[in-house]
């Protein structure tokens, strides 16, 4: 009887305990939301800042500075210049834990901008020997002042933190200068991810096309792996009215265009994976009546495993060799490995998943199609767990097929997302530490809106 009422009260302890863990979490939770909305007014005013001054990759030096001065001002351990212009924080928590690490990309990209704002970007330089504008025409500059506030809201509860936040903004996602290594790989081989390394890497991506309110993820292969290939098909010169004495690069090269159109269409399989070849140049001659020696083409490869990666790549050779031989003439091919599929771990998706609905709701947390763009946060999944997911940043009311996408001049962001951006990233981060270092399953923390 003894052992019979012991039993009863061990579990009534055991009850209370994780009664007054929910208890705290949901106390911890409203404190960071309270937080995340008192800042929300300056996270407008750092992104507008972001926005009329952009810096191209590797360049982001007065953006680094900006966002190295906050976060000594907040009293963290700060390196500058990792991975050339990164700037990585480190927030140690009240309470031991795992290290969870935030990121976000700084750099803008060659864009005129054409959006009639106050804080319109103005900046001109050269890129590719070309006169351009510079713009924030991907939502880099909203990541930035995002993590910003994320930083100064964990800095206000890190004596509740169980663990430590290692905050990573980075240059050069949209590519280092040619010559230049940078981004994520330069990061990672730098050792971002080591002393003291990180147990999982949050991040997330502003969506144009997205309604404020809306948050997208996939688990698995989210964002599509990229590389980039160059084919030269040399022939041999001749006298346009005498095309017979020729061996024509054109006309070869017409051939393997239409060739590589059958990689998708005939040798993937489409039901699994889709899969992306793309001629996105072809230069050759310079004259109306001559058949020229060479032709150049360019492309992109977009694909969702290293099976159809490899598949693409022999396929591609193959086709390119094979018509060129045909044809009397030859081919150099030439294929880059840029970024990896960018993998949000099917585990870590499934714990955290419910920390999203937790704050945006149920009903607006919503699963994705796979993207055939492309985004370096890949390098860090790699090497550690990592969950990607995408914010609306699309005003209400708004027609998807009206509004500008990335990449453009006319690019635009609703900046009522901010709020539910920080409050996203923050809740991330406590639910993933209370998780692991108590065992105590996220949706247990989430229940009732918790």
């Amino acid at each position: 009887m003894k052992k019979y009422f012991s039993a009863l009260a061990g579990l009534a302890l055991g009850g209370l305990a994780v009664q007054n863990a929910s208890g705290q979490v949901a106390t911890l939770n409203a404190k960071m939301d309270k937080l995340a909305e008192g800042l929300d007014k300056k996270v407008v005013t750092w992104r507008r800042d972001f926005h009329q001054h952009p810096e191209l990759g590797n360049r982001e030096f007065q953006t680094a500075g900006k966002i190295a001065a906050h976060l000594k001002e907040l009293g963290m351990e700060v390196k500058t210049g990792v991975g050339k212009t990164g700037v990585v924080g480190l927030l140690k928590g009240g309470k031991p834990g795992p290290v969870v690490a935030l990121r976000a990309d700084m750099d803008g990209l060659p864009v005129t901008e054409r959006v009639d704002l106050p804080f319109k970007s103005e900046v001109k330089t050269e890129y590719n020997n070309q006169q351009t504008g510079v713009m924030h025409a991907c939502g880099h500059d909203t990541h930035v002042a995002m993590l910003m506030g994320v930083a100064e809201v964990l800095t206000n509860v890190k004596s509740d933190l169980r663990g430590t936040v290692k905050f990573i903004f980075q240059p050069a996602e949209e590519g280092a200068p040619e010559g230049e290594e940078g981004g994520a790989f330069l990061m990672v081989k730098e050792g971002v991810l080591e002393n003291p390394k990180v147990d999982a890497i949050f991040g997330l991506h502003i969506n144009s096309q997205t309604e404020v309110g809306t948050i997208k993820y996939r688990p698995g292969a989210t964002m599509a792996a990229v590389d980039s290939y160059a084919i030269k098909i040399k022939g041999r010169q001749a006298h346009g009215a005498a095309p017979w004495s020729s061996v024509d690069p054109i006309v070869t090269s017409a051939q393997v265009v239409m060739g590589l159109q059958t990689i998708v269409s005939r040798n993937l399989t489409l039901t699994e994976n889709p899969a992306v070849v793309t001629v996105g140049a072809l230069h050759s001659g310079i004259r109306q009546n001559i058949i020229p020696e060479e032709a150049n083409m360019i492309g992109t490869i977009r694909t969702f495993s290293p099976h159809d990666q490899k598949l693409v790549h022999k396929r591609i050779n193959e086709i390119a060799t094979n018509i060129a031989e045909s044809a009397g003439a030859k081919a150099d091919v030439k294929i880059d490995i840029m970024y990896p599929v960018t993998y949000n771990d099917p585990k870590l998706t499934d714990q955290m998943a419910p920390s999203l609905e937790a704050v945006a709701g149920k009903n607006n947390v919503k699963l994705t199609t796979v993207q055939t763009g492309a985004e370096d946060f890949s390098f860090y999944q790699q090497k550690v767990p990592g969950f990607f997911y995408f914010l609306g940043g699309m005003s209400k009311g708004k027609k998807v097929e009206e509004v500008p996408s990335h990449h453009t001049p006319d690019f635009q962001i609703d900046e009522s997302c901010f709020v539910l951006g920080m409050k996203t990233l923050c809740r991330l981060t406590t639910d993933y530490m209370e998780f692991a270092s108590k065992g105590t399953a996220v949706k247990e923390l989430t229940a009732s809106g918790k």
